[in-house]
C-alpha cells in the first residue's frame, strides 16, 4: 500500500511540476514581480500538499531587505522555505540548466553562483548588495551543503557580507523534518552521501504525518562582526533554534 501510495503522490507531482512551467510560459509575462512572488508561493504550498509534507511555521518572517540564512538538509528545503515566505536563493550555477527545475528556480528568482571560481562569489557578493539595497529577501544556506538535520555542519561567511556591505539583517531560519506521529527526527527527506535524488524523493513519498517545521528567529545585524564571526554566531542561534 505505501508503494502505491508514494506512486500516486508521485503522479500528483510531475503534473504540478507542468502546471509550474505552464504559469511560468503563459502567466508570470503579464504579471508584476509581486503577483510573481506570490504565485510561486502559493506553488510551493500546493507542491507540498502533493508531496504529503504538513507546513508548520514558528516565529514570524521578515519584510526585505533581509537576508535569511537556514541549515539545509534536502532538495525539499527550496520548497518548503517558499512555502513559508518567498525569497530568492542563492544556488549553484549547474541547477539553472536542471530539466524543469532550472526553468522553475530561475523563474523564482535564484541567484547563481560557480563553485569552481572563487571571484565568482564576489560577482554574486555584488549583486546580492543591489538586491538588498532594492528590498529583496534573498535566502543562503551557510552550510554549502545538505546534512542529516540531526546536527549542524560548519557554516561559511562568504555570502553574508553581501548583508554587512548593503547594512541589512539577517534572520536564522531553522528547518527540520518531524514524523508528527512519534514526535522524531525524519530523515526520509535527507539527502545526503550517496542518495540519488529519485532515493530521497521516494523515501519521502512513501513516508507519512511527515512535518516540515520552519522556525524564523530574530532579525540582526552585524553590530561591528566579520563575516567569520557572523557565521559561527548564526550557526549557533540556528542550533539552538532547533532545539
Amino acid at each position: 500500500m505505501k508503494a502505491l501510495r508514494a506512486a500516486w503522490r508521485f503522479s500528483k507531482v510531475l503534473v504540478h511540476l507542468a502546471y509550474g512551467l505552464w504559469i511560468i510560459r503563459r502567466v508570470f509575462p503579464g504579471l508584476s514581480t509581486a503577483e510573481q512572488e506570490a504565485r510561486v508561493q502559493a506553488w510551493a504550498v500546493a507542491m507540498l500538499d502533493r508531496l504529503a509534507l504538513q507546513l508548520v511555521v514558528r516565529g514570524k518572517p521578515s519584510h526585505g531587505p533581509v537576508l535569511l540564512a537556514s541549515n539545509h538538509i534536502s532538495w525539499a528545503d527550496i520548497v518548503v522555505m517558499h512555502a513559508a515566505r518567498h525569497c530568492r536563493f542563492i544556488s549553484k550555477d549547474d541547477v539553472k540548466h536542471w530539466p524543469i527545475v532550472g526553468t522553475l528556480a530561475t523563474a523564482a528568482g535564484t541567484l547563481y553562483i560557480s563553485r569552481e571560481s572563487p571571484r565568482d562569489a564576489m560577482r554574486v557578493v555584488h549583486h546580492m548588495v543591489e538586491c538588498l539595497k532594492a528590498g529583496d529577501v534573498l535566502a543562503v544556506f551557510p552550510e554549502g551543503t545538505t546534512g542529516d538535520g540531526s546536527s549542524l555542519l560548519p557554516f561559511h561567511g562568504n555570502l553574508l557580507q553581501a548583508a554587512i556591505s548593503a547594512q541589512s539583517p539577517v534572520q536564522p531560519v531553522a528547518l527540520s523534518f518531524t514524523d508528527a506521529t512519534t514526535g522524531q527526527h525524519s530523515l526520509a527527506p535527507c539527502f545526503i552521501g550517496d542518495d540519488t535524488l529519485v532515493q530521497s524523493l521516494w523515501r519521502t513519498l512513501r513516508a507519512d504525518n511527515l512535518l516540515a517545521i520552519v522556525q524564523f528567529g530574530e532579525p540582526e545585524v552585524s553590530n561591528g562582526r566579520d563575516r567569520r564571526q557572523w557565521a559561527l554566531d548564526l550557526r549557533e542561534t540556528i542550533a539552538a533554534l532547533r532545539a
